[in-house]
């Protein structure tokens, strides 16, 4: 089955055996494993399945160990809001998820949160040294000048708003990306030498050809990599090869989902939802219907509601 729209996918499972079923041959293909212990041929209840283990002897069904451990709402439903937040490509709002799959805002919340958990790269490896990369950082949060006059920061003391109220900083964003591949952030405390240091040597195998403009934090990169940077203050935005305009793209993208779609993130969730934007635009090759079956495959995570709102 290929699904390439919403109603196709709910047409397919119209009932909770159907999509169990499905999510087995996706996560066992044929093979039950306990994911308590790993011991296999399990033995079969009537709710599920019973490790053959003595010493674990544990019951047990697909859900366990995933997203959809402990979850009251229909499998088609967990599908349908995997399926709108993949192929969205701003995503979808918990209000908007709500309204289409007649849920409430605050369970469409959690599911989306559960989600961007699914969506996060459990296993991530440095970029490969061939192919060309480029980094920049930005910044999220909304205009001083274009905020009310009680939400700006008092000139008195610079650590609170005009209300009295602790002023919060924009959120620093790095990000490096490599040209007709992957792209990979990280939000940081502040886009300074440390940080920008660690995330690149973290993420670029020494010798890597990579571009940015002419921010002092990224002078350092002439020592390991091949550097070569871009002059924006003189309206300078391409020299031959050198630019930084596929990584300016993705900002847009970013910025305008998480403004347009999302409104306002915290500092707490912000790398929950840089995870969801990584995974689509990673995948941005991919189609729908393999979209959500790479998904489902990596579903072994768990994230609950007391961890998220601790």
């Amino acid at each position: 089955m290929n699904f390439k729209s919403l109603p196709q996918l709910l047409d397919y499972f119209k009932d909770e055996a159907t999509c169990i079923k499905y999510y087995e041959n996706i996560r066992w293909q044929g093979n039950p494993i306990c994911p308590h212990c790993g011991a296999e041929k399990p033995y079969k209840t009537t709710r599920g399945y019973k490790c053959s283990n003595n010493k674990c002897f544990k019951k047990f069904t697909v859900k366990v160990g995933t997203i959809f451990q402990s979850s009251k709402i229909p499998m088609r439903i967990w599908f349908a809001s995997i399926f709108l937040a993949t192929t969205h490509k701003k995503g979808i709002s918990s209000v908007q998820l709500a309204l289409n799959l007649g849920i409430t805002q605050k369970t469409a919340w959690f599911v989306l949160h559960r989600i961007r958990e699914m969506l996060k790269d459990k296993a991530p490896k440095m970029l490969k040294k061939s192919g060309t990369k480029e980094i920049d950082e930005t910044y999220i949060g909304g205009r001083e000048h274009n905020k009310h006059f009680k939400k700006k920061r008092s000139d008195k003391n610079a650590n609170l708003t005009n209300e009295g109220k602790p002023f919060i900083p924009k959120k620093a964003v790095l990000g490096i990306i490599e040209r007709k591949g992957k792209v990979i952030l990280k939000h940081v405390a502040n886009a300074d030498l440390a940080n920008v240091k660690a995330f690149v040597k973290k993420n670029l195998r020494k010798g890597t050809t990579i571009y940015s403009d002419y921010a002092p934090v990224y002078n350092h990169l002439k020592n390991r990599y091949k550097h070569d940077r871009i002059l924006h203050a003189q309206q300078m935005y391409v020299k031959g090869d050198v630019h930084t305009n596929t990584i300016e793209n993705f900002w847009s993208v970013l910025k305008r989902g998480l403004y347009g779609t999302y409104h306002q993130v915290s500092h707490k969730h912000l790398h929950r939802y840089l995870d969801e934007f990584t995974a689509r635009f990673n995948t941005r090759n991919l189609s729908s219907h393999d979209k959500f079956v790479k998904f489902l495959k990596e579903n072994e995570c768990r994230l609950s509601y007391k961890i998220l709102t601790s």
